[in-house]
């Protein structure tokens, strides 16, 4: 990178490469963004960080002239000699499915080759793509343009959005959330490739809930809150020295590790699985678990990279993925593999809350209504009832009765994984599968989550939580961890054993890169490998 933090380099000459002042974005009436201004220099990655709604999402994308229907926008925004690059959360969503990646990468470099003789246009077209592939740290380009984009990991596509950007000739770069959702290897990838970005001197804009990777990468952060900065500056004198009390609370969680569980003879298992072999089509495996256990009153984290079996474990306990051999048992009893075979109290007995709590809501009806519906159709409970235990059970994990009568499009994402939550209690589950419940969210919002389960495991004895994670710190508040790679379950233990002590080379190379993220980031480490998109 252009000088490492810390540097005496003087920055201030620089010219900057973009430029917000004043920024104010009104939209209904209500300031969603008020008076924010940033430098985004050549070579230097600024970080927008704070809480869903602060308005870092509305600021980064005010860099490509986009601005929420109906919004009034006050302020300046100024981009130098070219465009700005953009790769979303989701990549896949930018990205024509029907069109070859060769041909998405030509059509731009066909456009910038136009002055040249019409036989040197064609190579020369696709040299420009190779090295754009190439500078986006996209492993054997030239073996990936026949594919199309659904042929393509996540990190690969997000890697192809990038390589668009540098075709294009950004100069600078707005990443948003680009490790939500990764496991500590991939993070460490994300953040090689975005140093290696701004080390071509391009500023980089990173949108992120994920502090590691913000304090791994960035020169400059800017905390928001409620559309305001509320604090900026270098990124280590804002981590060691933080001024404001936002920052502090922001900084400050972590998660404990679980205390391990008491000695003495084990309860009866709640749900066993023994020699569950999953598959998605006839003859593709993708799961092998030969056994697994969770006895009332834990918590097993089910630990892994993306695509590496997790959620299809989780669905098969739920009864959402039907297609395996082996058994899935609730105390002692085979459940059937559907949940359409599944009655009312085994329905009800293991329940599931979703990664994505917008996609499973009803966005027409009130969230009050949905989770007291879950009581009204698993329990028989009369529908006042319903929701007044659905009301109590929401005042309860911190959402008030005016945000229950909202539709979910008017709650944030820790609303509404909270909603999610609830709805699955109202069930009164024996066991509790939670996929992912605290991906995207901020830190103080992801704490406030954990500890709600943490309390709801010291409340209830009769309760079971299965977490489903790439997040090691989500794993600290289990028991007990089972690691997944490859569909293989590789290690099982106490979680205090498996993140302090881990036995498989896999786990350790988890815990290492995010410790590694953690403390140092990979900027600085430029020499150091990384996963093959191949494993993605």
């Amino acid at each position: 990178m252009n000088g490492s933090r810390g540097s005496d380099e003087p920055l201030a000459v620089a010219v900057p490469v973009a430029e917000i002042e004043g920024l104010t974005v009104e939209v209904g009436g209500r300031r969603i963004v008020d008076g924010v201004s940033l430098r985004v220099l050549p070579g230097r990655v600024t970080a927008l960080v704070g809480a869903s709604g602060s308005g870092k999402t509305t600021t980064g994308r005010a860099l490509l002239g986009e601005f929420p229907p109906g919004a009034r926008v006050g302020g300046s925004v100024r981009v130098a000699e070219a465009l700005a690059g953009y790769v979303p959360q989701h990549p896949a969503t930018v990205l024509n499915p029907a069109r070859r990646v060769g041909a998405l990468l030509r059509d731009i470099a066909r456009a910038q080759v136009r002055g040249l003789p019409r036989r040197e246009r064609g190579p020369a077209a696709r040299e420009r793509v190779l090295h754009a592939l190439e500078a986006a740290q996209l492993e054997r380009g030239a073996a990936l343009l026949r594919r199309f984009p659904h042929q393509l990991s996540g990190g690969q596509q997000q890697r192809l959005v990038l390589a668009q950007a540098l075709l294009l000739g950004a100069r600078v770069v707005v990443a948003d959330e680009p490790t939500t959702g990764q496991d500590a290897l991939t993070k460490r990838r994300v953040v090689a490739e975005l140093a290696a970005v701004a080390a071509r001197g391009i500023g980089v804009v990173l949108l992120s809930h994920d502090l590691e990777t913000v304090r791994a990468l960035a020169d400059e952060v800017l905390v928001m809150r409620n559309g305001r900065v509320v604090e900026s500056g270098p990124t280590e004198r804002v981590w060691l020295t933080p001024r404001h009390p936002w920052t502090r609370q922001l900084l400050s969680v972590r998660a404990p590790l679980a205390e391990p569980a008491q000695s003495g003879p084990h309860p009866e298992a709640v749900l066993r699985v023994q020699g569950l072999r999953a598959r998605h089509r006839p003859g593709t495996e993708v799961l092998r678990v030969p056994e697994l256990t969770v006895h009332p009153g834990e918590c097993l984290a089910v630990l892994g990279r993306s695509g590496s079996g997790k959620t299809t474990l989780g669905r098969c306990l739920a009864g959402l993925h039907r297609t395996y051999e082996g058994e899935v048992l609730l105390d002692g009893v085979a459940l059937p593999r559907s949940l359409r075979d599944r009655g009312r109290a085994r329905l009800a007995a293991v329940q599931y809350v979703f990664q994505d709590a917008r996609a499973s809501f009803d966005e027409h009806r009130p969230v009050l209504d949905q989770v007291a519906r879950t009581a009204v159709r698993l329990r028989g409970v009369p529908a006042p009832d319903a929701r007044a235990e659905a009301s109590r059970t929401l005042n309860g994990l911190g959402l008030s009765d005016e945000s229950a009568a909202r539709a979910p499009a008017r709650l944030s994402g820790g609303e509404l994984q909270r909603a999610a939550l609830a709805r699955a209690l109202l069930a009164r589950p024996r066991v509790l599968v939670c996929d992912e419940l605290t991906s995207g969210l901020d830190t103080v919002t992801r704490r406030a989550l954990l500890d709600l389960l943490a309390g709801l495991l010291r409340d209830r004895d009769d309760l079971s939580l299965v977490l489903i994670t790439h997040d090691l710190d989500t794993a600290r508040l289990a028991t007990g961890i089972a690691v997944l790679d490859g569909g293989e379950v590789v290690e099982q233990g106490p979680a205090r054993d498996v993140l302090t002590a881990p036995a498989h080379p896999f786990t350790a190379s988890l815990v290492e890169s995010a410790a590694e993220v953690h403390l140092h980031g990979v900027r600085h480490h430029p020499q150091a490998g990384h996963p093959s998109d191949e494993g993605e």
